[in-house]
């Protein structure tokens, strides 16, 4: 059953790439609040960081000024109303149940689980190490995941944490197929939010979907709520060891338009993965 859901799900996003180039190239461009700057990637994490550091956008401006690397947002009645819900669930849901799940949870623990799931995730990494060109990368995290396998216990425990690298220097390990299709000169297509996964693009969502073919999650004997139970324990997890100095807060908290600095901050985090 989770093997049809992710390739009706491959096909549904396959019919958005079309309408969605179709949709970017029908924009002129002249309504500068649907347009954002073309560059990318990781889902979100860490885009926050990028947005304090107001020298690295300083960079990033002037090198991507020129208005041939902007992308459309002509779906942001679409986008602005899942944002909102995104927004309203994380408040009223999410947080919530991070802060009761860290209240009756010790840190160790939760930071087993989040090392396990990471763990988990070696072959979307590998995999894209490989097609970037990453061969050192793809060393180093095979090595980890071998080492954490079998002396962390199937990756609880992260014992490769602080042991000295013997590759160096270690490049930054590939983050999605999103991100090697940005290193082949893919662009976007058009800006997205989807519910519950929060921003992406064209680009993104294809690349979500081809990563779910390298989770080994895919392929257990779920149903469909059961897979969902797994992730949503997952993020809920990873959202408890996060609550403070929290990226999506920092980011949003007193900004004038919420939607805007979220995907502003996302294309932008986008863009300093692919030219990592």
């Amino acid at each position: 059953m989770i093997h049809r859901f992710v390739t009706g799900l491959l096909l549904a996003t396959l019919l958005l790439l079309g309408a969605g180039s179709a949709l970017a190239a029908s924009s002129d461009g002249s309504d500068g609040s649907n347009q954002v700057a073309q560059l990318s990637d990781m889902r979100g994490a860490g885009a926050a960081v990028d947005a304090a550091n107001t020298d690295d956008f300083d960079d990033f401006d002037d090198e991507y000024s020129d208005t041939a690397h902007l992308v459309a947002d002509p779906l942001k009645g679409w986008n602005t109303v899942w944002f909102y819900f995104n927004d309203a669930m994380y408040h009223g849901v999410f947080k919530p149940a991070a802060k009761g799940y860290a209240w009756a949870i010790p840190a160790k623990p939760r930071q087993w689980v989040r090392n396990f799931f990471t763990n988990m995730l070696f072959p979307v990494r590998f995999v894209n190490d490989i097609l970037q060109g990453k061969f050192d990368a793809a060393y180093m995290e095979t090595s980890k995941f071998i080492a954490n396998t079998s002396w962390g216990l199937l990756g609880f425990v992260d014992v490769t944490a602080d042991m000295k690298r013997n590759w160096e220097p270690e490049r930054p390990t590939a983050d999605g197929f999103g991100q090697t299709l940005g290193k082949a000169g893919i662009g976007h297509g058009i800006y997205l939010v989807w519910p519950f996964l929060g921003p992406s693009s064209i680009r993104e969502s294809v690349g979500w979907v081809a990563d779910a073919y390298l989770d080994p999650l895919t392929y257990g004997d779920l149903s469909f709520i059961e897979f969902l139970a797994i992730r949503a324990y997952k993020n809920v997890n990873q959202l408890s060891l996060e609550l403070k100095g929290n990226e999506y807060e920092t980011l949003t908290e007193g900004a004038i338009d919420k939607y805007a600095a979220v995907r502003n901050a996302y294309i932008r985090f986008r863009a300093k993965k692919v030219k990592e």
